[in-house]
């Protein structure tokens, strides 16, 4: 923990602050090791406190590092225990609630509220961060495994959910909560495929389906992310020829990912191979993103971003191919960042037919 502080002070300090205050669960639980309901306030001298109602304090004791624990009702109460913990600071905050930067600023002179410092310090991983990752990405690949096992024609895609699901939470991997969608994972078989994000529905699979599975769970905070493509029966002559074509295109961007190298060199790796082969405007999305303790965090891996790879940074290669009212088709892997990348992902992405 002492680290992380470390380096989100630093971030801090080059927006002009010297005091941070998280409000959101993951930047609570980054600095100090509790996730739950509360505010964080980590000052430049390293001291952090935790300002939470009185229902989550003993575990707020209990689960952080190094914090002193605070209780303060909900609202205005909480307001005024941190207005008075921030006196004499300039301060940069995670919150962009209306409210809450006005009641700030009535009484603090400085206030900026900013994601910056919190989402590049958590763009390198250290290694706790790194092996629960790690451990992530093995259950994912073991969940791959039950697919070869218990995909079968006349399943539904809620039934195949249902079953990763429950293997999941019994190995210790939750839902991530992802906002943009009503379901835990991706299950998107036949034409639900063309849909990048689809969401899970009863459509039962049938001979021929190409079904993508796109596992993205938490577990321990951390979230890994992979997919792969299973054909079920009589694949056709398209679909081998596109599954090849995005195996193909992953394998460049894996190979272009290295310490130093621009993100958009990753993507456009991956790009290049889609386009040559004429499918390029159905490659429909980014090549990755980084992940964390949340889906999608820095760095973006597309064609717009200015960043370079960092060692240790985690981050996804994914490209897809999307054909309306057809199929569609992704590989993805979650992996770290070094001179030579580990990938976490060992579940093969030879074309496994059911």
């Amino acid at each position: 923990m002492h680290q992380r502080r470390k380096n989100l002070l630093k971030f801090c300090d080059q927006v002009g602050c010297d005091t941070l205050v998280a409000f959101e669960p993951e930047n609570l639980f980054y600095i100090t090791g509790f996730w739950g309901e509360g505010i964080c306030v980590l000052k430049k001298n390293g001291t952090t406190t935790i300002i939470t109602p009185i229902l989550e304090v003993n575990r707020a004791k209990n689960e952080s590092t190094d914090s002193e624990v605070v209780k303060s009702e909900r609202g205005k109460n909480a307001l005024s225990t941190l207005i008075s913990k921030l006196q004499g600071s300039k301060v940069c905050t995670d919150s962009n609630n209306f409210d809450v930067i006005r009641s700030l600023k009535k009484s603090i002179s400085i206030v900026k509220p900013s994601t910056v410092p919190f989402y590049h310090a958590r763009q390198i991983k250290d290694a706790s961060e790194i092996a629960i990752l790690k451990k992530a990405s093995k259950i994912i690949d073991e969940m791959f495994e039950v697919c070869t096992n218990v995909i079968r024609k006349g399943q539904s895609e809620v039934e195949l959910q249902s079953i990763l699901m429950s293997y999941a939470i019994e190995h210790g991997m939750f839902d991530t909560g992802y906002e943009s969608t009503l379901n835990p994972l991706i299950i998107a078989s036949g034409p639900n495929g063309a849909f990048p994000h689809a969401q899970v529905t009863k459509r039962k699979f049938t001979d021929s389906d190409m079904i993508v599975v796109d596992l993205t769970l938490r577990y321990k905070g951390y979230v890994s992310d992979a997919t792969r493509t299973f054909g079920l029966g009589s694949i056709s002559r398209e679909a081998k020829k596109v599954y090849e074509i995005v195996k193909e295109s992953q394998k460049a961007g894996l190979k272009a990912v290295r310490t130093k190298t621009p993100c958009k060199s990753v993507d456009s790796a991956c790009r290049k191979i889609i386009e040559r082969k004429g499918y390029g405007k159905y490659f429909l999305h980014s090549t990755g993103h980084g992940i964390g303790l949340e889906v999608h965090e820095l760095p973006n891996i597309s064609a717009q971003s200015k960043t370079k790879l960092e060692k240790n940074m985690a981050i996804t290669v994914e490209p897809g191919i999307y054909l309306p009212k057809k199929f569609g088709v992704r590989i993805e892997d979650s992996l770290i960042v070094k001179d030579i990348p580990e990938v976490m992902h060992k579940f093969t992405k030879e074309l496994i037919t059911i």
